[in-house]
This record gives structure tokens, C-alpha cells and sequence, in this order.
């Protein structure tokens, strides 16, 4: 009897001791690297268009953002020098800023004492050659947005193909694991397509307002010039 308590008091300790002690997990995880590499080498042309977005996005971004850059004041300073006849303090101004305002402006002053069309025509050419230097390299963001999406359908169909020709292969003797290596590759490219895809396009469309709205203050900026010389012209002390 007491050898059976002893027993039972034994088991019931080595029960406690091993619900007490933690499960290791057995799952691996894998890494992200190792899960980039099932993808097969379409991943690493996707990696290469995401660089170039970011970059593109990054470099589009600062532009736009410096030539944003201008005194509230700007327009009515110039007007107040213009009035004085003061057409190099004008200039001078025009030329502390680095930006596509600033230019088309100081253009428009230069060709001050000109018919109205020379003058509107000189700064809208400049007006376009500074909206086309913005717009540079956003084609190309746009073609990444519309182009990734592809190239991962593009592995999604590759990977299905490798997956039924393991399965062909195997004949009868069908096992999942031969079908791992090509699910990855499709399920993979597909994500890596999309995630780059969203990225560009959500880019673009965000340069592009930007663009546009650096456009509008551009021309309402040179409709106020062009008020200055028809109504308020000056000389040059």
C-alpha cells in the first residue's frame, strides 16, 4: 500500500515538473531573406525597380519641394520696385531665389519695353521648360507602377508552371513538397509585384498634385506680373 502511494506521488511530481516546463517551438520561421530567395530571380528585378521608385519618389519630392520654396511677399515686393522704377532692385530680387516664379519673372522683366506678346511668350516658355524639369523621371515612376504588378504576375505564372511539371514528374507518386518550391515562387511574386506597384503609383499620383500645384501658383504668379506691366509699368532709375 505504501509502495503504491509512493508510486502515485512520484508520477504525480513528474507530471507537475513537466507541465511546468516550456515547449520549445519546433516551427522555423523563415527569414525574410530566405523567403526573397524562393521567390526566385524575378525578386530581384522587383528590388531593383523599388530602389529606383524610392528613388525616383525621394528626388521628385526635394525638386518640387525647393522650388516651392518663395516669399509670400515675392509678387507684391516686385510690384513695389516696378512702381519706383527700380527694375535692377527687381532683378536682383528675382535672382535671391531659386526657383521657377522667380525665373519666369525676372524673364518677363527683361523683356520689359517689348510688345505684351513677346513678353507673355518668353515666360511661358520658361514656365515650361521649369514644368518639364519637374515632370522628369515621373514617366518612369509611372511605368514601374503599371510594370511591377506585371513582372510578379509574370512569377505567378512561372512558379505554377514549375509546380505542375514537378507534379508531372512525380507521376503517381504525387507529394506537396514537390509542389512548395513553385506555390513560393508564385504566392511570392505576386506580393512583391503588388507591394512595389502601390508604392509607384501611390507615389506618382502624389508628385503629380504637387507638380500641378507648383503649376497653378506659377501662372497665377505671371497673370499678376502681366497686371504690373499693362497697369502699374516702370522705368528704369
Amino acid at each position: 500500500m505504501l509502495f503504491q502511494l509512493l508510486q502515485t506521488d512520484t508520477l504525480a511530481a513528474a507530471a507537475e515538473q513537466l507541465s511546468q516546463t516550456p515547449v520549445q517551438p519546433t516551427e522555423m520561421s523563415a527569414s525574410l531573406f530566405s523567403m526573397f530567395t524562393m521567390g526566385g530571380p524575378l525578386m530581384w528585378v522587383l528590388l531593383a525597380l523599388s530602389i529606383l521608385a524610392i528613388y525616383l519618389i525621394g528626388r521628385k519630392w526635394w525638386m518640387i519641394k525647393n522650388a516651392s520654396k518663395i516669399d509670400p511677399h515675392f509678387m507684391q515686393d516686385i510690384r513695389d520696385y516696378m512702381n519706383e522704377g527700380k527694375t535692377m532692385s527687381a532683378i536682383t530680387l528675382c535672382r535671391k531665389y531659386d526657383n521657377p516664379v522667380a525665373r519666369m519673372v525676372e524673364t518677363g522683366i527683361h523683356r520689359m519695353g517689348r510688345p505684351m506678346s513677346d513678353i507673355q511668350g518668353a515666360i511661358e516658355n520658361i514656365g515650361n521648360v521649369e514644368v518639364a524639369r519637374l515632370e522628369k523621371g515621373l514617366p518612369l515612376l509611372a511605368t514601374i507602377a503599371g510594370g511591377a504588378p506585371m513582372i510578379g504576375f509574370l512569377g505567378t505564372v512561372m512558379g505554377m508552371v514549375k509546380a505542375f511539371f514537378n507534379m508531372s514528374k512525380a507521376g503517381n507518386n504525387i507529394d506537396i513538397t514537390l509542389l512548395s518550391d513553385g506555390i513560393y515562387t508564385a504566392m511570392l511574386t505576386t506580393v512583391g509585384g503588388l507591394i512595389v506597384g502601390i508604392i509607384a503609383y501611390f507615389g506618382y499620383n502624389w508628385l503629380t498634385s504637387q507638380v500641378s500645384n507648383l503649376v497653378y501658383k506659377m501662372e497665377s504668379s505671371t497673370l499678376e506680373f502681366i497686371d504690373i506691366v499693362l497697369n502699374e509699368p516702370g522705368e528704369e532709375e
